[in-house]
């Protein structure tokens, strides 16, 4: 397993996140509505809205998972976060950033995963909106397309979140 690097701008990046007042709050219908209409969408068991924060990833909504947070270093998402718009893993066995992952070895045996990246107005990831399979797949131009749409809904929630608190 590689962990991910941290960002260039992990000190601001993890400074808006914080300053969103979102991290251990309750669910929310209207987070868990995307992650329930993605999961649907693409026929997938899992898909969260996944907050990346210092030590950790917190989901703000989680479809088909039991727990509200796991650790960074062995997240998808801490991966995700560095990429321009998405990561797709189509197949985790075969990647060797996360073939030994204790999450594709383990429950709950994440073999396929695609995360469109949270990025706020002005720039910085909080995290991405990502779903999951627990058999490979592959994901095409226009699945990324949905999925990123989906994760601008995500996006326009958390900016009016923003907005309320500031």
């Amino acid at each position: 397993m590689i962990a991910a690097p941290l960002p260039h701008n992990e000190a601001q990046r993890l400074r808006t996140l914080r300053e969103l007042l979102i991290l251990d709050t309750p669910p929310e219908e209207r987070f868990d509505r995307i992650s329930a209409f993605a999961a649907k969408e693409f026929d997938v068991p899992m898909a969260l809205v996944s907050l990346v924060d210092r030590d950790r990833q917190w989901f703000k909504s989680n479809f088909g998972l039991e727990d509200r947070e796991t650790p960074r270093d062995t997240s998808f998402c801490g991966h995700a976060i560095l990429q321009p718009d998405a990561l797709v893993v189509p197949d985790a066995l075969k990647d060797p950033r996360f073939r030994d992952n204790p999450m594709v070895l383990g429950k709950p045996y994440i073999r396929f995963y695609a995360g469109a990246v949270l990025r706020l107005p002005y720039g910085h990831v909080v995290g991405t909106l990502c779903v999951m399979d627990r058999r490979p797949r592959q994901f095409d131009r226009l699945d990324v397309a949905i999925l990123g749409g989906l994760r601008d809904l995500v996006v326009e929630e958390l900016f009016r979140r923003e907005e309320a608190v500031s």
